[in-house]
């Protein structure tokens, strides 16, 4: 039995002696003389795996996540709203981005709601959150006394001045 190589470099074997012939044509593109393939002829298959389409990166619509990303992972996220939380109580004001200070303003009324409960289970779970504990000891000392009266909203936001360089929209956050 005769083998045949195509064009593309595959082995083609016959299936019958008589039908293999091959007639030869040359290629006016290139030149080149190519063989024509018989008649009947058994092409062997490429054993590599067939290729898939590529689908591009698809996002779902976040519906109904009250998260706000900041464009930074969830460990970075987390550890960002806990510094600023940390300075905007030990401060009482915080220069930052619009964004960051709507997401931060929640963290900080929640810890200043912790204060004024007032309890041992309250105040661990502000020692686990705020990064000084000197600071949570005053918080708690202060905190009942100065939003005594007040049931939420301890912090406002207010817009600046359009940040230099990129003009991000930025915010002060401060403690009324």
């Amino acid at each position: 039995m005769a083998a045949f190589v195509s064009c593309a470099g595959a082995a083609l074997t016959p299936r019958r002696p008589a039908v293999a012939a091959c007639a030869a044509r040359s290629s006016a593109f290139t030149g080149a003389t190519v063989a024509a393939l018989p008649a009947r002829a058994v092409v062997a298959a490429p054993l590599a795996a067939p290729v898939l389409p590529v689908m591009p990166d698809i996002e779902a619509m976040r519906h109904r996540k009250k998260v706000a990303k900041l464009g930074k992972p969830a460990d970075q996220r987390k550890a960002l709203m806990r510094a600023l939380t940390t300075e905007v109580i030990r401060h009482g004001r915080v220069t930052t981005t619009l964004v960051r200070a709507r997401a931060v303003r929640s963290h900080v009324d929640a810890m200043i709601t912790l204060a004024k409960e007032g309890s041992l289970h309250s105040r661990r779970q502000a020692l686990g959150y705020i990064y000084d504990k000197p600071l949570v000891h005053s918080l708690f000392e202060a905190a009942p006394e100065r939003y005594g009266e007040r049931n939420g909203g301890y912090c406002r936001v207010l817009r600046t001045l359009p940040r230099r360089g990129d003009n991000a929209k930025m915010a002060v956050i401060e403690l009324v």
